[in-house]
């Protein structure tokens, strides 16, 4: 270049320096390299002159022979020509080297990429008169490099927007580097988390599994392991899934990448709908699936002390008549404040299940009957006080059956079953006891499903008949009222007990197909006994609270007076206590039965919700008292006090009193100088067929 510059300094405006100059930078350089080469001349203005190209310049820049000796603006286009213009411009200021980078588009077709050298060519007074542009063509290298940055930016792109943490992680553990994920999901910020441990952040119970994890992810092999957990800078464990992936470079791994999935959540609604599988919805107590699951793992525990256990199977009396009576958010809230009674007991020996309804079960384990009577008692006595929704008040009983493993079952179905039936029998007696198991206690009809099936069909199959028991007149001995009690003859089980299917029929619905077919029949034989001349006859129906409530109910009375042609005066219906709790809704019902005629007597009189208000504001005619009162009069002050103030309360308000439930003498004489208006029970008379019933009483 020294050799050049000096040339370029002597008189060049001779041809014969000229063509010396030019052949000496033709020969010895530029026919060996593949640059481009350009000698510009510096003219006032300033304007620079193409003086020399070389052969690669001319070809690369798309120039012609006829450029040499012309401007810039001359020969390239304005963009272009103004761009160059600039760095010639700029090196005349500095009158020092210019390095700069080309991009140019030549005819809208390619582009082209240089990095350029300008050098300057002073004469003896240090007035710059040449520069030497040397252009290299870097076009391609800046593609390959393009590629290298865009692949670059799309791996980068995926680390830092990934929902995922990843860590880039040295062969000893420290972060090098970590995505904003990483910093979400720690708490550290990517600060805090630089050159600190991988293996700070894992659990110490899940350490050596994620060490193996990593050493043999160092042989080359990208891995995932079970999940484990991690630790937030705050404190709370986190579940994650983790994979690690080794950092290959030149076939040799220096570094991996580990990425925690964040499992926190999805974990949560693993547990929930766990939950919801094992768990009633409406208390949070176990439900049946656990009971079961519990049942069979306590049965198939292998040990050579097999511990007996106890299963208790718990109803809540009447609840039925509650829910009917207030509605259902009251008894959901009464279904709930049980089921926190009952939670005090539950420990690691004691599991409490809701199976639905008023159904609850107690698991006792380690237990026999001892222990388990004892545990009863308890029970009970948490259903001493009284329970209150809406700031009213409410007492509840519950009934208790009890099965034992292993001797009233070896499988959870059985120990259920019997549970179930030892349960039944205590609400057959009388209700707010425990009962455990005895095998005698089975029958064939003690599976509800067959007997269901089969009281579907009683209806069709004829076996519904009507029994009727008299009330017997004191003053005058005389039956002249008579109550319609139904009986179940079925052509497999034989005579059905009343108080088995009537509460399936409740439970069921099929009290409503059922009552109908009483009203009708009851009507039909009302109609019979006047065509034979009984006029003055009176014919009591209980009316259940589920049929009471029916919106057809009156209607149908009413169509079936019509049909039958009798008197409305010779119709009673009779209801419980329960069904006037609410009188709100039960008063339009009962007044709409008495503007038909029709009598109304109240059941059960005593036991149940009883007011002086609602009987003040009811239209009822008959008072009924329950047999509960009757049956001790003659041992128990308090009974014969109670029978004593109904009747008398009866009378006052101008009501008709009824004893149930008489069946000895002394009981008779008692009520006839209490005064009671009839007499009901066995004394007298039990429920009687047609014909005996006539014979005996209407003759």
């Amino acid at each position: 270049m020294n050799q050049l510059q000096n040339l370029l300094t002597d008189e060049l405006a001779s041809d014969k320096a000229s063509n010396k100059i030019q052949k000496i930078i033709f020969d010895i350089i530029f026919q060996h390299i593949q640059d481009m080469v350009f000698v510009m001349k510096v003219e006032k203005g300033p304007m620079f002159r193409y003086l020399f190209v070389n052969e690669t310049g001319m070809k690369k820049a798309k120039l012609s022979p006829n450029s040499i000796g012309k401007t810039l603006q001359e020969v390239l286009p304005v963009d272009i020509a103004n761009s160059l213009q600039r760095e010639y411009v700029k090196l005349l200021k500095r009158k020092d080297i210019v390095m700069y980078d080309d991009h140019f588009t030549f005819n809208n077709e390619f582009e082209v990429y240089g990095e350029t050298i300008l050098t300057p060519i002073s004469q003896e007074n240090n007035t710059i008169s040449y520069i030497v542009a040397v252009t290299r063509d870097v076009t391609q290298w800046y593609i390959e490099k393009k590629k290298i940055i865009e692949s670059e930016q799309k791996y980068r792109s995926i680390v830092e927007n990934n929902l995922d943490a990843i860590f880039t992680i040295s062969p000893e553990g420290k972060i090098l580097e970590a995505n904003p994920a990483a910093s979400l999901l720690t708490g550290y910020s990517l600060r805090q988390m630089s050159n600190r441990s991988i293996y700070d952040l894992i659990n110490d119970s899940d350490i050596e599994k994620f060490k193996d994890l990593i050493e043999k992810t160092y042989t080359g092999y990208a891995l995932e392991t079970l999940d484990c957990k991690i630790l937030h800078k705050k404190g709370p464990l986190l579940l994650v899934h983790i994979k690690t992936v080794p950092i290959v470079i030149h076939g040799e791994i220096n570094g991996l990448y580990v990425i925690f999935k964040d499992l926190s959540e999805q974990a949560k609604n693993v547990e929930m709908l766990k939950f919801m599988a094992f768990h009633d919805q409406l208390t949070g107590l176990l439900n049946r699936r656990s009971l079961i699951d519990h049942l069979n793992e306590n049965i198939a525990t292998k040990s050579k002390n097999i511990h007996s256990f106890a299963l208790l199977s718990i109803d809540l009396d009447r609840f039925k008549q509650l829910n009917d009576t207030l509605g259902h958010l009251a008894g959901d809230e009464i279904l709930k404040q049980v089921a926190g009674r009952l939670i005090q007991f539950q420990n690691e020996n004691c599991l409490i299940y809701r199976l639905g309804g008023d159904e609850y079960n107690i698991l006792l384990l380690k237990s026999n009957q001892k222990v388990t009577s004892a545990f009863v008692q308890k029970v009970f006595s948490a259903f001493s006080q009284s329970f209150y929704f809406n700031s009213q008040e409410y007492f509840i009983s519950p009934s208790i059956g009890i099965s034992m493993y292993p001797n009233d079952g070896k499988d959870a179905e059985m120990l259920i079953k019997n549970a179930d039936e030892a349960l039944f029998q205590v609400k057959e007696r009388g209700k707010g006891q425990s009962q455990f198991y005895r095998s005698e206690m089975s029958n064939v009809y003690s599976n509800l499903v067959t007997l269901e099936t089969h009281l579907r069909r009683a209806i069709d199959n004829n076996e519904l008949t009507l029994f009727y028991q008299p009330q017997i007149e004191i003053t005058s001995g005389k039956a002249k009222s008579f109550e319609a009690l139904l009986r179940w003859n079925n052509k497999d089980f034989g005579y059905i007990p009343p108080s088995e299917f009537i509460p399936l029929a409740e439970d069921t619905g099929l009290i409503l197909p059922i009552g109908h077919w009483v009203i009708d029949n009851v009507c039909r034989q009302i109609m019979l006994w006047n065509d034979s001349g009984y006029d003055d006859i009176r014919v009591a129906i209980n009316i259940s609270p589920k049929q009471f409530h029916q919106p057809n109910l009156v209607q149908f009375i009413k169509s079936m007076i019509e049909k039958y042609k009798i008197k409305p005066s010779s119709l009673e219906i009779e209801i419980t206590e329960g069904v006037m709790s609410d009188t709100k809704e039960a008063i339009p019902i009962i007044k709409k039965v008495k503007e038909l005629g029709i009598s109304i007597s109240v059941d059960d009189f005593g036991t149940g919700y009883s007011s002086l208000n609602y009987i003040k504001r009811l239209p009822i005619d008959v008072l009924k008292i329950d047999q509960s009162f009757i049956r001790d009069i003659m041992v128990d002050e308090k009974d014969a006090a109670i029978t004593t103030t109904i009747i008398h309360l009866g009378k006052s308000l101008g009501l008709e009193v009824i004893a149930e439930g008489v069946e000895s003498k002394e009981q008779v004489e008692f009520l006839v100088n209490a005064k009671c208006h009839k007499i009901q029970g066995y004394y007298y008379s039990k429920p009687l067929p047609i014909d005996e019933l006539e014979y005996r009483f209407l003759n």
